[in-house]
Formats: structure tokens, sequence, C-alpha cells
């Protein structure tokens, strides 16, 4: 992982919250706390991430519609229209300078999406924000790519999360050398990117956690 460029958290999305928390703590033995709704008509629950059994500012985030929405196309945030079920989908990571990370990035032809303001509720009422690229506008699909983030005077959701479990290892797959070198010139732009890409037959993330009894979870691309 770059010192420059820190993973903030994973994104796992699905079309349906309450059953991906379900599955979640099928696979891990980890129930992930609620977190809030976003003004993009998601809902996310969460869970702290340990390295090394040590806590720090990374987590996952378990997103879909909101919980309590009975018709409607569904959010378009992070595909989860497109979705059919539980997909490590993208993550976030942490730069020095957001604005500076934008420009870094464009200089290598990666569109990153202008910085953008975003914030949720917690179930208590408190107003979390913070800032980042890939705003809804300007979303694209290339999902492989992180969205910079930067949480300013907000407690980071790693650090307040009552659940939390062990990161063994989170890598990109691509299927040819050369989008995964491709991949990785982008990555450098921001700092190393917090991920380490390498080649295989189906594209995607490969995240490993290591479950409350000890037993290593592999979610692997479909």
């Amino acid at each position: 992982m770059s010192d420059q460029a820190a993973l903030d958290h994973i994104v796992i999305a699905a079309p349906n919250l309450a059953e991906l928390v379900d599955w979640f703590a099928e696979v891990t033995g980890v129930v992930a706390e609620p977190g809030g709704r976003h003004p993009t008509g998601t809902q996310n629950a969460l869970v702290a991430l340990t390295i090394g059994g040590r806590r720090g500012r990374q987590y996952i985030e378990l997103i879909g519609p909101y919980a309590d929405q009975t018709a409607g196309p569904l959010p378009s945030k992070f595909g989860i229209n497109k979705l059919t079920g539980p997909t490590v989908q993208t993550y976030a990571i942490r730069v020095p300078d957001i604005d500076a990370g934008v420009e870094n990035a464009r200089a290598v032809g990666w569109e990153t999406g202008p910085v953008g303001d975003l914030s949720r509720r917690t179930p208590a009422g408190d107003l979390l924000e913070w800032r980042l690229t890939r705003t809804d506008e300007q979303q694209h699909e290339r999902f492989e790519l992180p969205f910079l983030i930067d949480w300013g005077e907000t407690p980071h959701p790693g650090e307040t999360i009552g659940p939390a479990i062990e990161l063994v290892e989170f890598v990109r797959l691509e299927p040819t050398p050369e989008r995964a070198e491709s991949l990785r010139r982008e990555l450098q732009a921001v700092g190393g990117g917090a991920v380490e890409v390498r080649v295989a037959a189906s594209p995607g993330f490969a995240l490993t956690l290591r479950s409350q009894s000890g037993a290593l979870v592999e979610l692997l691309p479909a």
C-alpha cells in the first residue's frame, strides 16, 4: 500500500440492502452496523476493517437502495441498477490533497469527475459530510478505478463503527498484462491506489477476509 494513497473503504453493492447484510453475515459471521441514507437514493451498512489486527481508517461499505423503497427504478450509483446480487464493485482511497489528486489523474487521461460534496445522517441523527470524486452527474462505470475521498473534520467511520473484520488481501484482476499495466499507471498518478493489480482470466476484485472463526473468506469475481 502506498504511503501517499491509503485505502479508505471497499464498496460491496447489491439491489437489496437487507439481503446484502444477511449475505455478508452468513459468509463472514459479522453483522454490519446500519449506516444511513444518501441523497443518491442509496442506504448503507458498515463494517470496520482491521489490518494486522489493528483498527484504522478503513472499512467495508455494504450499499443498496433505500430499505423502504418498494417501487420505482433502482439507483444507478455504483451500478446498483445493473446488479443481480452482492458484488465487490469498487473502492475509495484517501489522498493528501483531493484537488491535486484530480489534476494528477487527468494528466494521465483518467477523468475522475469533479470533486463534490456528499452527506448522510446516521441512525442517531448525526450529519456526516465529506468530499469525493465521481458525483452522480459525472459517474462512469470504470469501477476498477477508485474514487477519491476527503472526510475533512468528520470522524472517520473506520474508527467509530462497532463490528470489524480482518482484511487479508484486496486485489484487482485484469484479463491481460496490457490492461493491468495501464491500470497501474493510472493508479500511480494518485499515489498507488492501495490495491494490487494482477492478471487473471476473469476481471474484477478479489477480496479475502478473515472471519471471526479464523476461517478465510474469499469473495471472487463472478
